[in-house]
């Protein structure tokens, strides 16, 4: 389908991808995965998805900060929605709802795993409009 969306998703967990990709092409979005952050730069280039998808902790537990980054360097209009389970792993509280915060997380969107695909939904549709 030519006017089919592209959304890449960021992962280091192939479950976690699987399952997202199901939902979002059962959605009509076209879906495309990585599972590194080299993968993920060379997809943003190769197939210039609309919204990205994001682990924060995959290579380095700073790997999604990095990339959020470098996205919002070369591509600043691109959505990024960043799904972290940091809370569950550490007990700390993480989100991107301060001013100070947002000026350091570079994501649109910050959401704790496990979620529920309603509420990355709407996340998606805030951030595409």
């Amino acid at each position: 389908m030519a006017d089919q969306q592209t959304i890449l998703i960021v992962d280091d967990d192939p479950d976690f991808r699987l399952q997202y990709k199901i939902q979002l092409e059962a959605a009509g979005y076209a879906v495309v995965e990585a599972e590194s952050k080299d993968d993920a730069l060379a997809s943003i280039e190769a197939d210039k998805p609309v919204l990205v998808i994001q682990d924060l902790m995959m290579e380095q537990p700073d790997t999604g900060f990095t990339l959020c980054h470098k996205y919002k360097q070369a591509h600043p209009d691109l959505p990024v929605i960043m799904i972290t389970g940091v809370t569950a792993e550490t007990g700390i509280e993480f989100d991107a709802t301060t001013p100070e915060e947002r000026s350091w997380v570079k994501a649109d969107a910050v959401l704790a795993k496990p979620i529920r695909f309603e509420q990355l939904q709407q996340e998606m549709d805030r951030l595409l409009g």
